[in-house]
C-alpha cells in the first residue's frame, strides 16, 4: 500500500502544479492592459496598416498615445491606395511631409459625430494649423466633402472617424495649385491670357471646375499656342463660367441644381451612381468630375473632363 501511494503521488503533484500554473497564467492574462489609445487602435487594426506606417514615419506614435483628447479622421488602406500613396510613395516622402498630412487629419479636441456642426462646411482648425471644413446633414458627416464611413470609434484619448479618402492640406491658392498640376497647364495658360490670375488668387472663397488639358484639346484648343492666340474676352467669358463665388464641396451638390457662375450664367449639377457631373448650357453632354474636393487656401477645385460652354 505504501509503495502504491508513492507511485500515485508524482502524477497527482504534477497535475496540481499544472493547475496552479494555469490559474496563475489566467490571472496574469486578465491583468494585461489593452492599448486603447488612438495609436494603439491604429497599430492593431489591419485596415489601418498604411496609416500606421505613416504614423511611425512621422514620429507621431507618442503624440497619438498621449492624453489628448484628439479627433482623428483616419484613412483606411483603400483610401491610401485610391490617393496613389503606396508604400513606395510613402517612403519617398520626408517625415515632415507625412507629419503635415497626418496632422491635417487631426483635431486637438474630441468631437463625436453628433457634435459635428451642421455647417455646411463649418471651419475647424486642424492640428497642423490649416482649416478643415465639416458638415453634418441627413446624408452623414463630411470633412472637406469626404464622407465619414465609420464614425465614433472610441479611444481612451479621443475618437476616430474612418474615411475612405486621404485629405491633402492646401499647398497654395487656386492658381498656385493649378500651376503645380501638369494636367492643368492649358487652364493655367488660359487664366494668364485672360488676365484672371489675380482674381483667382484672391481671398475667395471660390470653387473652380478645372478642365484638363485633354478637355481643352477636345474643345478646339489643340495647343497652348492656340489658347494664347484666343481673344482674352472670349477666354474670360469661358473661364468665369467655370467659377462659383463660394466654397462648394461635392457633399454640397444637389442633383438637378442650377448653380450661378461668376459670368452670371448657370451650370447644371448631376449626381449619378458613378459620381457628380456638371453641364454647361451649350454642352451636349455633362462633364464628369474626375477629381473632387481639392482644397486650396482660397477655395476648392474640382477637375472635369470637358470645357463648360455658356
Amino acid at each position: 500500500m505504501k509503495q502504491h501511494f508513492s507511485s500515485l503521488r508524482t502524477p497527482i503533484l504534477l497535475g496540481a502544479a499544472i493547475l496552479l500554473f494555469s490559474l496563475s497564467a489566467c490571472k496574469k492574462d486578465n491583468n494585461i492592459k489593452t492599448d486603447n489609445t488612438i495609436d494603439g487602435i491604429v497599430s492593431s487594426t489591419p485596415d489601418f496598416s498604411t496609416l500606421n506606417a505613416a504614423v511611425m514615419k512621422a514620429g507621431l506614435s507618442s503624440t497619438l498615445e498621449s492624453t489628448g483628447p484628439f479627433t482623428v479622421f483616419a484613412p483606411n488602406n483603400e483610401a491610401f491606395t485610391t490617393a496613389g500613396i503606396t508604400s513606395g510613395v510613402l517612403a519617398g516622402l520626408t517625415s515632415t511631409q507625412v507629419k503635415n498630412i497626418l496632422l491635417y487629419h487631426t483635431i486637438t479636441s474630441k468631437i463625436l459625430a453628433s457634435q459635428v456642426p451642421a455647417g455646411p462646411d463649418a471651419a475647424v482648425v486642424a492640428a497642423n494649423g490649416d482649416t478643415l471644413y465639416v458638415t453634418n446633414n441627413s446624408n452623414g458627416v463630411f470633412v472637406n466633402g469626404v464622407q465619414v464611413i465609420q464614425a465614433n470609434v472610441q479611444a481612451s484619448n479621443g475618437v476616430i472617424h474612418v474615411i475612405g479618402t486621404v485629405l491633402m492640406p492646401p499647398s497654395g491658392n487656386i492658381v498656385q495649385m493649378a500651376q503645380a498640376d501638369t494636367s492643368l497647364s492649358y487652364l493655367v495658360v488660359a487664366v494668364v491670357t485672360a488676365n484672371l490670375q489675380g482674381a483667382l488668387s484672391g481671398s475667395g472663397p471660390l470653387t473652380v471646375f478645372a478642365p484638363t488639358n485633354n478637355a481643352f484639346r477636345a474643345a478646339g484648343f489643340p495647343t497652348i499656342a492656340s489658347i494664347q492666340a484666343a481673344s482674352p474676352a472670349t477666354l474670360t467669358s469661358i473661364l468665369t463660367y467655370h467659377v462659383i463665388g463660394a466654397r462648394v464641396f461635392s457633399s454640397d451638390l444637389t442633383n438637378g441644381e442650377q448653380a450661378t457662375t461668376l459670368n452670371g450664367e448657370k451650370v447644371t449639377i448631376g449626381l449619378t451612381s458613378s459620381g457628380a457631373t456638371v453641364k454647361g448650357m451649350s454642352n451636349t453632354s455633362p462633364s464628369n468630375i474626375i477629381a473632387a474636393n481639392i482644397v486650396a487656401t482660397n477655395g476648392v477645385i474640382h477637375v472635369i473632363d470637358q470645357v463648360l460652354l455658356p
